[in-house]
């Protein structure tokens, strides 16, 4: 072996021993992360904020039940695993004090070529999360205040939710994630979804062939600067939801949810990213399908779990390095 294949091992070796050591603390002893789309977020040196789109059910004025607006967004990693703990970014439009949400695993019906794009499918399996402390399947979640400025829709939150009843995910197979904030009798909160920083590659999310296109290079809006998208856009549609369903926590049947078929979703400027360059075949961001901030965790992950996660780092490293070299 060659000193220079030496020293790219010994590098991947490290950062498996420091991503081992960070998963095993986040969010719980034991947990490993699978799949992670990062929030688009702003700080003191300037970035883009992102936006929220609404993702919330309320009491019905007429019928019994709840209805609203949902999004969701597709996934697919190379693991079988089973999904433990959910994590996401959102922030309240108005008001505020969620304690429960909808988190449901759904399957997906591919784009045709009639045109019509992938969406949600059949209801796999459905939960109710609720504020509360975290501990191993309690079904709870927490939300956690996150830095934010120059925000359209103020505060942005975290939120980590241990999953009260794990879904089986098979490894590279796509499938879409619905999160939706439930209002109860009374509050009047409107909350939304963040989307997903594009500029960060996700090593985790599964690729063609396996999955077509999978995590991709979607277009470039700038000299060097690409943008990553898993798969399809992230959807925005009507649902419901069964009135024998809350407000009881835990598991709910998958046929007590609902819903419309979804409408595919843009980012959208000045918040998401830079506007189209005149003069230059670049495109502005906002002709860009978005995807969405959420993270996925298992508790028994497969050996190649860690491998994989390296070399995704190794290889983010190495491009990163080699712009610095070039002075991008």
């Amino acid at each position: 072996m060659s000193r220079r294949m030496n020293r790219i091992v010994s590098v991947v070796v490290v950062l498996m021993a420091v991503l081992a050591a960070q998963a095993a603390a986040d969010p719980l002893p034991g947990e490993v992360l699978k799949f992670e789309q990062f929030p688009l977020v702003a700080g003191p040196n300037g970035g883009y904020p992102g936006h929220d789109e609404i993702s919330t059910i309320a009491p019905a004025n007429v019928a019994p039940g709840y209805t609203g607006q949902y999004m969701a967004d597709d996934f697919a990693d190379k693991f079988s695993t089973p999904v433990v703990d959910v994590g996401w970014w959102g922030s309240y439009l108005q008001g505020s004090g969620a304690t429960q949400f909808l988190i449901s695993f759904e399957s997906d019906v591919p784009a045709d070529p009639a045109g019509e794009f992938s969406h949600p499918g059949q209801v796999l399996s459905a939960q109710i999360v609720t504020l509360g402390a975290l501990t191993a399947g309690s079904g709870t979640f927490t939300e956690t205040a996150v830095p934010n400025p120059g925000s359209p829709d103020g505060n942005l939150f975290q939120y980590n939710a241990e999953l009260s009843v794990p879904f089986a995910e098979q490894p590279n197979t796509v499938y879409w994630l619905k999160i939706v904030a439930i209002q109860q009798p009374g509050q009047g909160f409107v909350w939304g979804w963040h989307d997903r920083d594009w500029s960060i590659q996700n090593p985790l999310a599964s690729t063609a062939p396996a999955v077509s296109p999978g995590e991709h290079v979607l277009g470039i809006v700038a000299p060097g600067i690409p943008v990553y998208h898993f798969q399809d856009d992230a959807v925005s549609g009507t649902m419901t939801l069964d009135p024998t369903t809350l407000p009881l926590p835990g598991p709910i049947s998958p046929g007590s949810v609902h819903q419309a078929l979804g409408t595919p979703q843009n980012y959208i400027l000045p918040w998401d990213g830079p506007a189209a360059v005149p003069g230059t075949t670049f495109p502005g961001i906002d002709s860009f399908s978005k995807d969405l901030a959420f993270s996925l965790y298992t508790r028994t992950p497969e050996p190649s779990t860690f491998v994989l996660l390296g070399l995704g780092s190794l290889a983010c490293g190495l491009s990163q390095w080699r712009k610095a070299r070039r002075g991008l």
